[in-house]
Formats: C-alpha cells, sequence, structure tokens
C-alpha cells in the first residue's frame, strides 16, 4: 500500500483540480447556512457565469450531460429528427440526442483543429435534420461562422457543445456565445469546477424558461408540474465552488497556455510529432494537450506511453475511436464514415497541461517524446 501511495504522489496526473483554503471556505458557508439545493448560490452563479459569457440566461443543472439533455429538449429537437454531430468528442454528445428520440448524424472534423468541419457538416444535412451541435474540443473553439452561416441557410437550430471550452475565444467572442444555446460541464477535471455540474446558457428567454421548468421536474411553482421535467438541480455546494472557481478561471488559462506554450516550444522540431495548433481568430484554454504522432515515428504511442509514466509522466490516449463505433451506438446511429477522425484518433495523446504541472515536469515529458524519436 505505502508503495502504491508513493507512487501516486510522484506521478504527474493528466487532470487534476485546482481547488484551496476558498472553495473549502466556501462549503462552509453552505452547511452553516442549512439552504443545501438550488437557493441563492446558484442563482448567484448562473448571473456570474452568464455575465462571464456576455448571455442573458444562465441555468445551472447537476452535469455537463443534464445540460446538453434540457438544451436539446428546449430547442425542439424530439423523436423522427436529425442533429449532425462530430464523432470525436465525449459520448454524451450523441447519447443525449438519443434520450430526446432524435438520431445522431456524423460529420467529420478538420484534421489540424479536430472540430467540426463545415463542407463535411453540409454534405451531412438532409431533410430530417434539425440541428448542428459543434463540440469547441480539447479547449478550441469550433469554425462558428460558416456553421452558423449554415444553420441559417438551411433553418437549423445551433446548440454549442463548450463542455471542455470554458473561456475559449472565436474572433473575440465567448466559446458558448454564439449559437442558440450552449452547453458546459463543471467536472472534476474541466478547466473550471464544482466537482460534477453543468450549465446551459442563451440569449433566448423562452428556451431558457424551458430549461429551468426540464432541470426541476417541470414545476412552474411548488408541486404544480405543466410539463415532464427531471431532476436535474444543482447544488448550492457546487454553486459555491463555481463562483470561487469562476473567478479563477482567467488565471488558470494563463497558466495552461504558459504550459502549453512551452510544451509545443519544447516539442515543435520533433520529427513525425504534431502539437496541437491554435485555430485563427481563436484563444485556445488547452483543457487538454494533445500530441499527434505521425507515421514516421519510430515507437508505438503504447510504449511512449510507458516511458512517460516510467518518468512520473501520465499520459493517455484521446478517445478511443470514433463515436459511431461504439458498442452502445451500433445500430443507433445514421451510418457515414468520418476518414480524417478515424485516421488521426489512434495517434492522438493527452499530456498534462493543468496549472498544478511543474515545469520540470513539462521538460521531462518533452525530453521523453525528444529521446523516443530517435530510432
Amino acid at each position: 500500500m505505502k508503495s502504491l501511495e508513493r507512487f501516486a504522489k510522484r506521478m504527474i496526473p493528466t487532470g487534476r483540480p485546482t481547488l484551496g483554503a476558498e472553495e473549502l471556505n466556501a462549503i462552509r458557508e453552505v452547511l452553516e447556512s442549512g439552504m443545501v439545493v438550488q437557493g441563492p448560490r446558484v442563482a448567484a452563479f448562473e448571473k456570474a457565469f452568464a455575465q462571464y459569457l456576455g448571455v442573458r440566461n444562465a441555468v445551472a443543472v447537476n452535469s455537463g450531460t443534464a445540460a446538453l439533455h434540457v438544451a436539446l429538449l428546449a430547442c425542439g429537437v424530439k423523436g423522427g429528427q436529425e442533429v449532425v454531430i462530430p464523432p470525436l468528442t465525449f459520448f454524451a454528445t450523441a447519447s443525449t440526442v438519443l434520450m430526446c428520440g432524435a438520431r445522431p448524424v456524423f460529420a467529420d472534423v478538420e484534421r489540424d483543429l479536430y472540430t467540426l468541419d463545415p463542407k463535411d457538416t453540409r454534405k451531412a444535412i438532409g431533410p430530417k435534420t434539425e440541428m448542428i451541435v459543434p463540440v469547441h474540443l480539447y479547449g478550441q473553439a469550433a469554425d462558428m461562422d460558416p456553421l452558423l452561416e449554415l444553420a441559417n441557410e438551411k433553418g437549423l437550430r445551433v446548440v454549442e457543445d463548450a463542455a471542455q471550452a470554458h473561456g475559449a475565444t472565436y474572433k473575440g467572442r465567448k466559446a458558448g456565445a454564439m449559437g442558440d444555446a450552449a452547453c458546459f460541464s463543471f467536472y472534476a477535471t474541466k478547466t473550471m469546477t464544482t466537482g460534477e455540474g453543468g450549465m446551459v446558457v442563451t440569449n433566448d428567454d423562452e428556451i431558457a424558461e424551458k430549461c429551468r421548468l426540464l432541470r426541476d421536474h417541470g414545476q412552474a411553482a411548488k408541486y404544480e408540474h405543466v410539463v415532464l421535467g427531471y431532476n436535474y438541480r444543482m447544488t448550492e455546494i457546487a454553486a459555491a465552488i463555481g463562483l470561487v472557481q469562476l473567478n479563477k478561471l482567467d488565471s488558470f488559462i494563463v497558466r495552461r497556455r504558459h504550459n502549453a506554450a512551452l510544451l509545443t516550444q519544447g516539442l515543435g522540431a520533433v520529427d513525425s510529432v504534431t502539437p496541437p495548433i491554435e485555430g485563427p481568430d481563436r484563444l485556445h484554454t488547452y483543457y487538454q494537450y494533445i500530441l499527434r504522432l505521425e507515421t514516421g515515428y519510430p515507437k508505438p504511442r503504447s510504449e511512449l506511453m510507458g516511458l512517460l509514466e516510467k518518468e512520473g509522466i501520465a499520459s493517455k490516449p484521446s478517445y478511443p475511436m470514433p463515436l459511431y463505433q461504439q458498442k452502445a451506438l451500433k445500430g443507433k446511429v445514421k451510418a457515414r464514415k468520418c476518414k480524417v477522425a478515424e485516421d488521426v484518433l489512434p495517434r492522438l495523446m493527452e499530456l498534462p497541461v493543468h496549472p498544478l504541472v511543474p515545469r520540470s515536469g513539462l521538460e521531462t515529458a518533452i525530453e521523453v517524446v525528444k529521446s523516443a524519436s530517435k530510432p
């Protein structure tokens, strides 16, 4: 047991929440207040998060998945419809579409940015398409202008999956402030966290009101249920943590970008390795630092990860497969091959970039990748 504890302390994880005395004090205040579920702190967190993004409404829920579910429902997604999503994303982007009775349809990603390709999105749209869900992946916004123009042309809704993109920007606009609605996750390893939690944001008051009903059993007033809803409420404890974390978010982003710049500077000259690329007119917040091993890299990804682990640097593959290949989705999604996603996914791996990674850890990671690149 002691050896395992020493190993855990030595290993630099790929993700770790940055929490301290302020969060502890905020939790203590909630417990002392006696109000622990969806009270004044939830309302304050919603207001502060909306102001941060520059949107009219924010609706707090208990997870990013819940945020996607109620946002899709509030925007009118229902049985028999189709929703275009990328294959390189977390499972909830697809599962929530199915939870609404609709069917996910996949459009490919851009090779260097890993976000939804507007050109392939156009090809994926059919007569049953109701919505496009761009995913702002790894901390970088998708190419939103052509996607919004396409949606306007076709009369489609756009819901941004911004679960990984707190504070990211696209042409000066915050990720989450461009579509009909957007969804955030505050899971433990996200750029800011509430432990578990999520948020729907929108400039549409009607969508916001529907989300508020759906998160709380469809209640317009106590025990007055006007629609079928869910128990998706956020706790006061989560909101209290979120208020503290939101105040720190910009400093977290600065640190992540600093760490990412050091990694990219050190790895940029390594043959057959492609560091993450920041798209034009975008601010990448590096929720994850994703390295791509090209065909000429002499060692398989698994071996490189083993070498990093020996030096105390945790690493892991990105998503194991395009989402449409997941067993749980077989026969439930519209078959459409995404060649770019299938090509890049076996090459992608994550290195630690969070604020708690010491410079020595970054330097070690660089050295291991460099050394392993030599035949």
